[in-house]
């Protein structure tokens, strides 16, 4: 099977929010409107996430959805690295805190949906969030990022590889080299099955082997 055909899937890229102990957010491209009356959305977040015990905890989430004038630093800021061992909004400035309590993203996001949870199922590595919509609200008209336009517009090109040299290649490849093809993370050595992107969270299978 080629594993990247499921990039042709059409994705929407958020921040998700959540408060408890302390403030955090993450990049999610996984939420989806299911009915209008009642208004719901899913969403499915990693267990691994902090944000994910969060949503547990307090039952309560936010989505900003990123917009076609997002930076990549919106998404160096959520997504490459842990709320477990970085407060994200100490450096961050640019947000404001919703009705609900829940902090959302005011830069690089066209409109905020607001959520309650109302059941949870147990995904495996992930858990899926049933939520009523309680709020939202539009903070600008920019079109909506795509996680297609975010490859071609936003992700930094990945610099060249240059080839290994006649001398050196019988020694490289005792150590092979990865690259996540979703946030450009590089991984030296061999990768367990298990393995999971540090920066972004995501599988081996979104891994490409550079050399």
């Amino acid at each position: 099977m080629d594993i990247k055909v499921m990039n042709n899937l059409s994705y929407g890229l958020f921040v998700l929010t959540a408060k408890g102990e302390k403030d955090n957010g993450c990049i999610t491209n996984t939420a989806m409107q299911v009915t209008t009356s009642p208004n719901r959305i899913v969403i499915a977040v990693n267990k691994q996430n902090y944000t994910h015990d969060l949503i547990v905890k307090s039952g309560v989430f936010n989505l900003s959805i990123i917009d076609e004038s997002a930076k990549f630093d919106l998404f160096k800021q959520f997504g490459f690295s842990s709320g477990r061992d970085t407060d994200k909004f100490k450096s961050f400035t640019a947000y404001k805190r919703a009705d609900n309590g829940v902090l959302y993203v005011t830069t690089g996001v066209n409109s905020v949906i607001c959520a309650k949870v109302v059941s949870t199922t147990d995904l495996g590595t992930h858990t899926l969030f049933l939520a009523d919509v309680t709020d939202g609200f539009k903070i600008n008209e920019n079109a909506s990022a795509t996680y297609s336009f975010y490859h071609k517009n936003i992700k930094p090109k990945p610099e060249e590889v240059k080839p290994a040299s006649a001398e050196s290649k019988t020694e490289k490849s005792a150590e092979p080299v990865y690259r996540c093809t979703i946030c450009g993370y590089i991984h030296k050595g061999e990768m367990p099955d298990d393995f999971t992107c540090p920066w972004c969270r995501h599988p081996k299978e979104d891994f490409e082997r550079i050399q």
